[in-house]
């Protein structure tokens, strides 16, 4: 595996995007070579992430069409990260110029929006980086040598923008990449790291950083009904069931109306039938409220076209609710949800700089 390395770090000196020889013996020893001598783990890759052992994941990319600058191999939970844009996975990340490896506890940096693929926020991974590191500090705290911040040394954008997503590395240097049984226990310390953030994950309502659950149905909802081959099924976390998605809904819809109330205002919940969510009066005055409710931090929600057109027809007369971070307890039946923060905007004026389309219905003329 050290030679395999050290080879691939060679041909990363005369890397052109072109599909020459050399970057065609360099596809070759990271898809095949080193994916192999990876799969040869995979047992042990299983016991470390705490995963069944059909789910360890192994593969390498060297790019699409255009050869890549930065080429990697990963390690992952296939269920959970089925694709690099996604999750949390260990991964060799070779520099662009050819002077050292990373094994590197990484995600997914960029997101399927309005489905085309887009780099992730550097405040989004931040996030991300921030919460996944407490969970990992006393393990991480027995390799003084590990590394939040790699150099990758890149000329392109793709190849820059695996450096955010870094959240603890292990650095081989050219000329000391260490023998095969050192990368062996230095791969499967790495592996454990990623079993806790898997488990985790799996516990957590909300990953801060993470797209909201309801961002991610509505993408795939439109990417599946305009029939787009990029919509992915599965991958890192959960959609929402009806009974998790009803409770988070009675939840924020009862927030809003004790908010209300506790102000003077006459409530009258007309979800239902209105195209907004509660109608209150209060002697002469009259307001026109959207309420969302979400699992997330709030800084994104959905709002269908009708409910942007008819809060624009209302205002001033409106507002929007959005009782944000609350938890599911799904050990009860029905689910339920409990907690949440509150935050009111009225008058509520909607600044098109604001939206992002998520997909267009088209008159096609037939």
């Amino acid at each position: 595996m050290d030679e395999l390395l050290s080879e691939v770090l060679g041909l990363q000196k005369v890397w052109q995007a072109k599909n020459t020889e050399e970057m065609q013996r360099r596809g070759f020893v990271v898809r095949s070579e080193i994916r192999d001598w990876l799969r040869e783990h995979a047992e042990a890759l299983a016991v470390a992430m705490e995963i069944p052992l059909d789910d360890v994941g192994v593969e390498g990319k060297d790019g699409a069409g255009q050869r890549a600058e930065v080429v990697w191999n990963r390690v992952f939970s296939k269920s959970r990260t089925p694709s690099a844009t996604e999750g949390w996975y260990v991964v060799y990340l070779f520099s662009g110029d050819g002077e050292r490896i990373y094994l590197s506890l990484n995600q997914g940096t960029t997101e399927w929006i309005a489905g085309e693929l887009k780099p992730r926020e550097p405040a989004a991974l931040k996030k991300r980086i921030d919460w996944a590191r407490p969970l990992i500090e006393q393990v991480v705290a027995r390799r003084p040598d590990l590394l939040k911040e790699i150099r990758l040394n890149a000329r392109t954008k793709l190849g820059r923008g695996y450096g955010p997503g870094n959240v603890v590395a292990i650095e081989y240097e050219r000329d000391a990449i260490p023998n095969p049984v050192v990368l062996s226990e230095d791969l499967l310390f790495m592996a454990r790291l990623l079993g806790l953030l898997y488990k985790a994950s799996d516990d957590a309502t909300f990953v801060p950083g993470d797209l909201p659950v309801e961002v991610r149905e509505a993408t795939q909802s439109a990417a599946t009904t305009a029939n787009r081959r990029s919509a992915r099924k599965g991958g890192q976390g959960f959609l929402l069931t009806a009974a998790e998605r009803r409770a988070i809904e009675q939840r924020s819809v009862l927030l809003a109306t004790e908010h209300f109330e506790a102000l003077g205002w006459t409530v009258q919940d007309v979800g239902a039938s209105k195209p907004y969510d509660l109608h209150l009066t209060r002697a002469n005055e009259k307001l026109h409220v959207e309420v969302k409710g979400t699992t997330s931090d709030g800084s994104q929600v959905i709002l269908t076209r009708a409910e942007v057109e008819w809060q624009r027809k209302f205002a001033p007369d409106n507002a929007l609710v959005i009782v944000h971070s609350m938890e599911l307890d799904r050990t009860v039946e029905p689910v339920t949800a409990t907690g949440g923060v509150l935050h009111c905007a009225s008058p509520w004026t909607i600044e098109e700089e604001t939206l992002t389309v998520i997909s267009y219905i088209h008159r096609t003329g037939l």
